[in-house]
């Protein structure tokens, strides 16, 4: 229960008791005084009546007795009157036996009066001459002690209801102060770190504002600074370290990524002879050199161009440069660019024949794998042609073209063609044995070939057949659940176009409403690249899915397209790191670091941090040391 509530209903209850007993007093006040007032009212009668019938005590006969008696009776509130001779005989004796209806039976029962009784002597004379008995009606007192008794309730219940709806607007106004304090709290859960302007004068109140202020900041500043540190690791870890060109790692993220936009372009792989003989010749220092300006001769070679360029050193000798959106002709023109610059760079460390070049095209059709196979097929045919030669890779027949893997997508979504296997079980790195969430993998086959599901979801998502593979995929997941009764979690990819999709969001709040008590056990996951690309629809998707009862991945997490600063604002259950940063850690002191960072920031803000494919001892060993949550082997 709230403290308003605590608070409200005590003084409430406290006021309750007041009112309560200052009706009863006062109700026993007004009795008190009708029944003194009955008890004078009846005496000055009998004294006032009994000097009046005081000549006229010469016998019962008299009419006037009878007649000043009744005149009396009369005109008041009495029950009865008697008149007695001297000797106790009784001469009048009138009495009123009625009742009041307006009173009810059980008024009287809880409050019951004296009956108001006085005498009078009257003489004659020197003698007494008789007694005169009269006695108020208590049905008087009653009406009046009734009608005044549910005046007082109706006051006081009104009373009651204006004050309490006083202090309901009192207590709300002094509790606002503890509401700001309360959403800070919350705000400070989600990874919002705002402070209150408006400060409280109650002392206490403000000294708990003023802490709470003094911990969002300090929290804030903690992550800012880790956002820095995570910042400038993270560019780091994505530069060969001598050239600042990017690394292959990198190289191998962006191709995932064009492969996922759809993008098309081509692909130069670059390859420096002999270096090995190159340093042994010259040494360390002027391969450094060298190399350092063989970077900024592609770099040369490659400005002014309209397209989106990304040049990058693999390893030792090895370079590339990946061109979007180019045009065969557009890309001969590069080649004989990068030839030239190359042979006068080649010229001047007396090495005419300096480098080869294999070049591929990519589309939504390739893999990195294959672009790269490709390249070095394209490269050593370059060897053939002559020093500072290149060579542009034409593509293989037996390739399936686009309209054939639209038919092919079309097809397995209308007969549901694909399995569903459980793959890359996540352990709990303090306890190996726990599976803490397997991840699903659909198989499509095409006869008897296997299809490359990643090229499968990019011309489904092209063409618009996404969201009916993501629906499909999500049944067959509830399903295997069920069966398997699988009580860890789930992860299940999703494409950005399913999310952003209002009508998919519904169906799949309307299609869990079903599946209620699996809903839990549903992990729905996006990559960090698709997520950068419309950050406002993730958001809303991340606060559906909290709804529903179900949680959030961000997978293959990279700072380079989403800072931490903008996951604050997600309220992640779970952050996937790309596979990249975390292979080959336990050698790597830049990663540690990265990955250290990332852990102190998630436990922050109650985020899980999980490694992908983690392939060597050592390099679990190392996470399992730096504390993250868990990896899949």
């Amino acid at each position: 229960m709230s403290l308003f509530k605590q608070l409200f209903i005590l003084i409430a209850a406290i006021f309750l008791v007041i009112f309560t007993v200052n009706f009863i007093i006062s109700v026993n006040n007004t009795r008190s005084y009708l029944e003194i007032e009955a008890e004078i009212h009846a005496q000055d009668t009998a004294t006032s009546l009994g000097l009046s019938l005081s000549p006229h005590m010469t016998g019962e006969n008299d009419p006037l007795l009878l007649t000043m008696v009744n005149v009396i009776f009369d005109a008041g509130y009495y029950k009865q009157i008697r008149l007695l001779n001297a000797k106790g005989e009784e001469w009048v004796d009138v009495e009123n036996p009625d009742t009041f209806d307006e009173v009810p039976e059980w008024f009287v029962r809880l409050l019951p009066m004296n009956t108001a009784i006085a005498e009078s002597e009257i003489s004659s004379g020197w003698t007494i001459a008789g007694k005169l008995f009269v006695t108020i009606s208590p049905g008087y007192a009653y009406l009046k002690l009734y009608q005044q008794a549910k005046k007082a309730l109706l006051y006081s219940f009104i009373a009651y209801i204006l004050f309490n709806v006083l202090v309901y607007f009192l207590l709300r106004f002094i509790l606002i102060p503890l509401k700001r304090i309360e959403q800070q709290a919350k705000d400070i859960a989600n990874g919002n770190f705002n402070t209150i302007e408006q400060i409280p004068m109650t002392t206490e109140i403000k000294s708990v504002t003023l802490s709470m202020n003094y911990m969002s900041k300090k929290i804030r500043r903690m992550i800012e600074n880790l956002n820095e540190k995570l910042d400038k690791t993270g560019k780091q870890m994505q530069l060969d370290g001598l050239t600042k060109l990017k690394n292959k790692d990198c190289f191998d993220s962006d191709m995932k990524n064009k492969f996922m936009s759809h993008a098309e372009g081509y692909v130069f792989f670059i390859r420096i002879d002999n270096l090995g003989v190159f340093s042994k010749d010259k040494g360390r220092e002027v391969v450094d050199n060298f190399l350092k300006e063989f970077a900024k001769v592609l770099e040369k070679s490659c400005e002014n161009i309209d397209h989106d360029i990304s040049i990058y050193r693999f390893f030792g000798s090895e370079f590339s440069v990946m061109a979007e959106s180019m045009s065969k002709n557009e890309v001969e023109v590069l080649g004989n660019k990068l030839r030239q610059n190359l042979t006068v760079l080649g010229n001047k460390y007396q090495r005419p024949d300096l480098v080869h070049i294999g070049i591929v095209p990519f589309d939504i059709g390739s893999s990195t794998a294959k672009i790269l196979s490709s390249a070095s097929e394209a490269y050593e045919k370059a060897h053939l042609i002559g020093g500072n030669a290149y060579v542009i890779y034409e593509h293989d027949e037996k390739t399936r073209d686009t309209e054939e893997w639209k038919r092919l997508v079309e097809r397995v979504i209308k007969e549901q063609s694909y399995e569903i296997t459980f793959v890359g079980k996540v352990l709990n790195l303090q306890d190996e044995k726990e599976i803490v969430m397997e991840e699903i993998f659909a198989k499509i086959m095409d006869g008897e070939e296997t299809v490359q599901i990643g090229t499968f979801i990019s011309i489904a998502e092209k063409y618009g057949n996404i969201i009916d593979v993501d629906k499909g995929i999500i049944r067959k997941v509830i399903s295997e659940i069920t069966e398997r009764n699988i009580q860890h979690p789930v992860s299940i990819n999703l494409s950005m176009s399913s999310v952003r999709n209002t009508e998919f969001v519904e169906w799949l709040g309307d299609f869990l409403k079903e599946h209620q008590t699996l809903v839990n056990r549903l992990v729905f996951s996006i990559t960090a690249y698709s997520a950068s690309k419309d950050l406002n629809s993730f958001e809303k998707f991340t606060l559906f899915v909290h709804d529903i009862g179900a949680k959030i991945m961000m997978k293959r997490y990279e700072s380079q397209y989403i800072t931490l600063e903008q996951v604050n604002h997600f309220n992640l259950d779970y952050l996937r790191l790309a596979r990249e940063l975390t292979a080959g850690i336990s050698q790597d002191a830049g990663k540690q670091q990265f990955v250290e960072a990332m852990k102190e920031v998630s436990d922050l803000l109650d985020t899980k941090v999980i490694a992908e494919a983690v392939a060597g001892h050592d390099d679990f060993e190392a996470l399992k040391s730096i504390g993250i949550y868990g990896a899949s082997k």
